[in-house]
């Protein structure tokens, strides 16, 4: 297994679309400057979605030429449809998220499809990007439980897992929506799908709802996957689900995957900064838990040893 893992930022499109505080486009681009210069290498800033639907996500297409360029970065859009998508491609992004949630009461919400609409229209994008030669990654959301009707048999997000790569899908990540899961599910879900297409096809994306986000993502990262999502001061939500908090704050995450071992080229005290200046733009307190600790170190005058 490599020791390098991807952390994907997320902050800028699930941790800003829910907040009740719309944060302006200019802010945005500081974000994402803070975030590259601390190290992160893969972004998902922008959603292309209606503005009616999620106003937080209107200033896509102006936030797109903002972002810090240069080699060795990776930006991702999130694409509810083919609309969504061919606005997306031609904004320039050469990666796209999709989403299919794993009931019909969840893609009714969110999409405004069933289950069976929703796949057909990932398969649909999936088709099209192929020929334009853009990568896709494939969100199978409330996989570990649906807002609306609860727990979810672990079979179901290995079956549209596996439509999904049918499809042509290059990547799938399973994503705990709504922070509802526990880590004997994660190795109940994953081992399987590892076995049968390999550790490196998958992201995991976790909310920390319920506390469990790391212990979830150490048991991911155990079984060899080195893809995840997190968000800045453990920014997050989804307007279509009910109780779904924040996402497993990305400082966190970088302490836990570096104090044992593996690499993500992430520097926790580059991101103390963004989290300073999201609290700021979201009229919010933020941070994870190693802020927290070392800030308190810091009261009392000692250095924080991180590992």
């Amino acid at each position: 297994m490599s020791d390098t893992v991807i952390v994907n930022e997320v902050g800028l499109r699930d941790g800003l679309q829910n907040q009740p505080v719309t944060v302006d486009t200019d802010t945005k681009a500081r974000l994402a400057r803070l975030l590259v210069d601390a190290g992160v290498r893969y972004l998902e800033p922008v959603s292309f979605v209606s503005p009616k639907a999620i106003p937080q996500m209107a200033d896509a297409a102006a936030l797109t030429p903002r972002l810090p360029a240069g080699e060795g970065l990776h930006y991702t859009a999130l694409v509810p449809n083919l609309k969504g998508y061919q606005l997306a491609r031609d904004a320039g992004y050469r990666t796209v998220a999709l989403v299919l949630s794993t009931t019909d009461t969840f893609n009714q919400r969110n999409l405004n499809m069933t289950l069976e609409q929703a796949a057909a229209s990932c398969e649909s994008i999936i088709a099209a990007a192929r020929e334009d030669g853009v990568v896709t990654r494939t969100y199978i959301s409330g996989a570990f439980a649906c807002p609306y009707d609860g727990p979810v048999p672990v079979s179901l997000p290995q079956q549209l897992t596996g439509r999904m790569f049918a499809a042509g899908s290059d990547e799938v990540a399973i994503a705990d929506t709504i922070g509802a899961g526990n880590p004997k599910q994660m190795k109940d879900i994953m081992t399987p799908l590892i076995r049968e297409y390999g550790a490196n096809k998958f992201f995991v994306h976790l909310h920390d709802t319920r506390g469990l986000a790391a212990a979830m993502a150490w048991e991911a990262a155990d079984l060899g996957v080195r893809r995840f999502d997190a968000s800045v001061g453990g920014l997050g939500g989804c307007p279509f689900a009910p109780g779904a908090t924040g996402n497993m704050a990305t400082e966190d995450l970088v302490y836990l995957l570096e104090s044992c071992g593996l690499k993500t080229g992430i520097d926790i005290q580059g991101l103390r900064e963004v989290v300073a200046l999201a609290a700021e733009a979201t009229q919010r307190p933020l941070g994870g838990r190693i802020l927290e600790w070392m800030a308190s170190q810091e009261k009392r005058g000692k250095t924080p040893c991180l590992w």
